[in-house]
């Protein structure tokens, strides 16, 4: 039940940022804090990790991605949303939604062109920045969602 809740924060982060290329504070923060209450209380994270995993998991958020903030490869709420789930699962997670991250988003630029041709013009006026002649700054979010998304499939 923790999976799935988490599942659909991100889905709700993954639409907002692929709609409009921003994710809410309201989203990234409230799950930074209630995932980082949820493990101070507890003492293991949202999905069960011990308390040094999601620490461990956090360091490891942040030396990945500041350095992409900082050279603007990465957008703020990217990192907020990282650090929100480092905090609510552990380091697993958080690699394999990176690195499936990675390949779903050099996957999509590879067939972009022509995969859009298809994809339902309702799709396709809902989710603009998605589009091939659209900016070569595509939103990350969605596929931080498919790498989440194929790591919980893998793990469990």
């Amino acid at each position: 039940m923790n999976l799935l809740f988490l599942l659909l924060w991100f889905a709700v982060c993954a639409d907002q940022d692929a709609r409009g290329r921003k994710v809410s504070n309201a989203l990234t923060f409230g799950g930074t804090l209630f995932f980082l209450t949820y493990l101070l209380i507890n003492g293991n994270s949202w999905l069960g990790a011990p308390a040094p995993d999601a620490w461990w998991a956090l360091l490891l958020t942040l030396v990945m991605t500041l350095p992409g903030y900082a050279l603007n490869r990465l957008g703020a709420g990217d990192v907020k949303l990282l650090v929100a789930l480092a905090l609510g699962s552990d380091y697993v997670y958080l690699l394999g939604t990176f690195i499936g991250a990675g390949v779903a988003a050099a996957a999509w630029l590879m067939l972009r062109q022509k995969c859009w041709r298809h994809v339902s013009q309702r799709v396709r006026n809902r989710y603009l920045h998605l589009a091939p002649q659209a900016s070569n700054k595509q939103p990350f979010v969605p596929f931080l969602l498919i790498g989440f998304v194929a790591t919980a499939l893998l793990i469990r």
